[in-house]
């Protein structure tokens, strides 16, 4: 019998929807989406090699944090962007399994970005005077480094463990892109181990990362109550508040997708998280930490004016 088992090789992703009369208008809405989020986070990139008044650890992180949302979004936008079009939904198992690891390397990455930029932050408003020895350029790269590391590290051991299950059920992921937990479902293989090792990992990885964030914030607002300065205080409450709200946005959702898996009533609901941190979230995240910022305005201006004149 199980020489008679066909093993898949390549999956079909049904996608969002299979109503024929929204392909072309989701199309139209999510290419807006992927271009804004893409042009926007590799432009403030660019925004901030260019200007010498953003060489700070500060905008150094949200650089870094810029061009992780963009790798998180080119993992799935381009190849549903093509399936909206396509009769052909096909994609194979290792465009499948890289798909995955692209974006759970971003993701990975992004939690230790954020819990980086509140030590920042942390260190910026508690101690400003210690600040340029403490946050020095060595210690911003180290930084920088281990999230990468092990943000890029992390997912490996949960590809290798992908390649040990087969797939012979069937090729259909109910799907807009190779989400694990979907793999999963269509395995042949007992996949408990994989599953157990994503629950682990993900309680540990974002809790440590979520807690280290909101400690650092209380610290941060205890220290802004006692500001005497209005002005400084709503600059600091300005600042912290975008970030909270961008670190609450991404941990909510990831936290129901993998500490909670199947906690949602349907499907349907659990395509709108993924929706909401592969899609959306980078979006938002752009407009939150840039367009939000005086600084970085400060400098689109200032390399508008020298483009001008």
């Amino acid at each position: 019998m199980e020489q008679n088992k066909t093993l898949v090789t390549e999956f079909v992703l049904t996608g969002l929807t299979d109503l024929p009369g929204l392909q072309v208008p989701l199309f139209l809405v999510f290419l807006v989406i992927y271009l804004t989020t893409l042009v926007g986070n590799l432009g403030l990139i660019f925004l901030i090699w260019k200007d010498p008044h953003l060489h700070i650890p500060m905008y150094l992180f949200l650089g870094s944090l810029a061009f992780v949302d963009a790798c998180s979004s080119t993992s799935v936008s381009p190849k549903m962007l093509m399936n909206f079009l396509s009769m052909n939904h096909l994609i194979s198992l290792i465009e499948c399994i890289s798909q995955f690891y692209i974006f759970a390397s971003s993701a990975n990455t992004e939690c230790f970005l954020l819990m980086v930029m509140a030590y920042d932050r942390y260190v910026a408003i508690c101690n400003p005077l210690l600040y340029p020895v403490v946050m020095s350029n060595v210690f911003c790269t180290q930084l920088l480094g281990v999230s990468y590391i092990i943000g890029f590290l992390h997912p490996m051991m949960h590809v290798g463990l992908l390649f040990k299950l087969t797939f012979c059920k069937s090729n259909v992921i109910h799907y807009f892109y190779c989400e694990i937990l979907q793999l999963f479902k269509i395995s042949c293989t007992d996949p408990r181990v994989n599953m157990l090792l994503i629950f682990i990992f993900s309680v540990f990885i974002q809790s440590f990362t979520f807690m280290s964030i909101i400690l650092s914030y209380s610290y941060v607002f205890f220290a802004i109550l006692k500001k005497k300065s209005a002005k400084g205080r709503s600059k600091a409450f300005s600042t912290c508040s975008a970030h909270l709200l961008s670190v609450f946005l991404f941990y909510g959702t990831l936290f129901l997708m993998y500490v909670l898996p199947g906690s949602g009533p349907c499907e349907n609901q659990d395509k709108m998280y993924s929706l909401f941190y592969t899609i959306i979230i980078p979006l938002l995240s752009l407009f939150i930490h840039s367009l939000r910022n005086k600084e970085v305005i400060g400098a689109l201006r200032r390399i508008m004016k020298i483009n001008s004149s």
